[in-house]
């Protein structure tokens, strides 16, 4: 009989029905070294938030089978060494959502009519009612940032109070935005006319302390800010600072940059702000959803069945995902890659096989291409199982195509993709030890590999613009670990592909494009593929 390891606490829901098909060991008190010495008995293990995972814990599983998560994030577990030994990592990505939906709408109200504060003075034998003055939110504007599951929940929810829907989500298109029921606007917009606004997104390099004190100077000075999202999307000195002076109505907050909160300028802040211990997924019913959720996967992977939200590479068996993990990184590359050159706000996406790969089995080379599209905006909660629907709820229209004729290369892939910056494509294929290679942007000819920092310029094919750049780059300290040029004739239109060993800093971008001759120039961050 197979043996299951649980090692965080979980309902007891969850241990029923993996005892169904397993042995259940619940051991929650487990050191690394403990963890380390007992997994390799073990065919699954089952976790929360407070394992990690390592892999160290991977490598010493030989059983492994799979590690599920209940919860969303998986940012305690080892993903890619998981993918590398071929063991499925799986999550529950809608059991916790409308226990955060609820909870944010529950600090937007506690914040409007001060419910802690006036509730513990009236427990101390005061009856102030002057003090708690409220106000409404009928009839308020309310700024969603992010309309993933949890903030498409919260617009609903609002709607239904009365509210006026604005919101600001980068990849996601109007017509979905609308169907939601709110009015997709730019982020200055939004910071400048909502009375309450609720962040709903990832924490990563684009919105870490995305409100800060610039962002807090353009909004009104009644607006309360709610975030059940993400410690660090919040300066929270900033924001403290703002509150104090009475330049901002106020804050619910549930999560923070370091947790335990411990010593804080928050915490000497009164009625006009809420704080919370990280309780957005803390209800009963939420606890048994992501129980329930991940122990039907272990229960189902020990059974022969596939898992429904894998985090890596879902139902393929290690030798087959073996085999296709060098095209799935591809398909993955080039996704991120023409994202990030189309612009953020994705429309369609046409994925083309060539060659070889044109009589290949399709379907996991176009979900990789999406989980590389929609990487930027979602993080760890896109996955192989998941983007396909990520992408149909944003409204992205995707587009198979073949052609085995092609024979530059023995297999390779074409992605053509529309967006906020209008249309792009690139054409990417492995050589040899199955190396990955850019092999045209925009049709133009190239061969590199791609790079975390990328450079991409279109202009002019003539004489001295590629020293210009370079000694632009270089009087900015901007160093070029590569450069290739691509043309189609001479003298006409050409792509400049430099890989930089750092992120171009502020206003470099727009120096570049007043260079006589440059028509445009693009810069791109590929992420290491998991």
């Amino acid at each position: 009989m197979p043996k299951v390891l649980v090692s965080d606490p979980i309902d007891q829901v969850g241990i029923d029905i993996l005892s169904q098909v397993a042995q259940v060991d619940v051991k929650t008190s487990l050191s690394p070294a403990e963890l380390v010495q007992v997994i390799p008995e073990y065919d699954a293990l089952m976790i929360r938030s407070g394992t990690r995972v390592t892999s160290e814990v991977i490598e010493a599983g030989t059983q492994l089978k799979i590690v599920g998560r209940a919860g969303v994030g998986v940012d305690n577990v080892d993903v890619q060494a998981a993918t590398r030994r071929g063991i499925l990592v799986v999550n529950s990505p809608e059991g916790n959502t409308v226990a955060a939906a609820e909870h944010a709408v529950a600090m937007m109200l506690s914040l409007s009519r001060y419910v802690p504060d006036a509730n513990q003075s009236v427990k101390s034998g005061k009856w102030d009612r002057k003090s708690f003055t409220g106000v409404e939110v009928y009839k308020k504007t309310l700024g969603v940032v992010g309309l993933g599951k949890i903030g498409s929940h919260v617009a609903g929810i609002a709607r239904a109070m009365g509210m006026r829907l604005l919101a600001f989500d980068p990849y996601l298109s109007a017509d979905r935005a609308e169907k939601i029921g709110c009015q997709l606007v730019e982020l200055d917009i939004l910071f400048r006319e909502s009375d309450y606004i609720t962040l709903h997104i990832p924490k990563t390099p684009d919105t870490y302390h995305l409100i800060n004190a610039e962002a807090l100077a353009k909004m009104k000075p009644t607006v309360r800010i709610v975030n059940c999202a993400r410690g660090g999307i919040i300066d929270e000195a900033a924001l403290a600072e703002a509150i104090a002076e009475g330049r901002i109505g106020g804050a619910a907050l549930d999560v923070y940059e370091n947790e335990p909160l411990g010593e804080s300028p928050l915490t000497s802040l009164g009625k006009n702000l809420v704080l919370t211990p990280h309780l957005g997924a803390s209800t009963e019913e939420a606890q048994v959803n992501v129980a329930i959720d991940v122990a039907e996967q272990i229960r189902d992977v020990l059974l022969g069945l596939p898992a429904r939200s894998a985090v890596n590479i879902p139902g393929l068996r290690p030798d087959i995902m073996e085999k296709m993990r060098p095209f799935l990184q591809l398909s993955e590359t080039l996704g991120h890659l023409v994202s990030q050159l189309s612009g953020k706000r994705i429309e369609s996406l046409n994925i083309g096989l060539q060659g070889d790969l044109a009589t290949n089995e399709s379907q996991p080379l176009v979900v990789a291409a999406l989980k590389g599209v929609l990487s930027s905006a979602l993080q760890e909660r896109v996955n192989y199982v998941n983007a396909s629907i990520e992408a149909k709820e944003r409204g992205i229209r995707v587009i198979e195509t073949r052609d085995a004729s092609v024979r530059d290369y023995p297999g390779s892939l074409h992605l053509s993709a529309v967006g906020s910056l209008g249309e792009h494509s690139v054409t990417g294929a492995l050589l040899g030890d199955n190396e990955i290679r850019i092999t045209s942007i925009d049709d133009f000819p190239i061969n590199v590999p791609p790079s975390r920092y990328m450079l991409f310029t279109l202009h002019r094919d003539m004489p001295g613009i590629i020293g210009k750049l370079g000694s632009l780059l270089g009087n900015l300290n901007v160093n070029i670990a590569s450069m290739q040029v691509g043309r189609k004739i001479v003298r006409g239109d050409a792509v400049m592909v430099l890989a930089i060993d750092d992120p171009l800093p502020d206003g470099v971008l727009e120096e570049i494009k007043k260079e006589p001759g440059i028509r445009d120039a693009y810069t791109v961050t590929l992420s290491e593929i998991s």
